[in-house]
């Protein structure tokens, strides 16, 4: 089951990329020469965005729910997902480059904010100097 579960090119992963393009943004797609091979890597802006699953990194919103089977299998895999993305964030840090972590609550569930705004705070955060951001949906 679990090798149908696409990593790449996603529903909300094509939705940025297309919303961004189209907004003007240009980006090259899961570049390994950066740390986490990011969704899309804007180089203009040394920034790159991930397009996370709540599910798969364990995010604390309404889409996330540990399954009832295999418990201890899926706490183990959750934690290990997370722990990589503390190493990807260090490792991003030391190279001087910005990341984003859009989150898939924020396209669907109870308090999504929507593809519009996602892009809107998404073409503010690139614009801006912050060096790292986080979109996702109303709690």
């Amino acid at each position: 089951m679990m090798a149908g579960i696409r990593g790449k090119n996603t529903k909300p992963e094509l939705q940025i990329r297309f919303g961004l393009h189209a907004l003007g943004f240009r980006y090259r797609l899961h570049p390994r020469e950066i740390p986490g091979k990011p969704d899309l890597w804007l180089p203009k802006y040394k920034a790159a965005i991930y397009v996370h699953g709540c599910f798969w990194h364990g995010h604390d919103c309404s889409l996330f729910k540990l399954p009832r089977t295999r418990q201890d299998f899926w706490h183990a895999k959750i934690d290990t997902n997370r722990a990589r993305d503390v190493r990807v964030a260090e490792m991003l840090a030391e190279r001087d480059i910005r990341w984003l972590s859009i989150w898939e609550c924020a396209f669907r569930g109870p308090g999504r904010i929507g593809l519009e705004e996602t892009l809107a705070q998404t073409a503010t955060w690139l614009r801006s100097e912050e060096s790292w951001g986080e979109i996702r949906g109303r709690l």
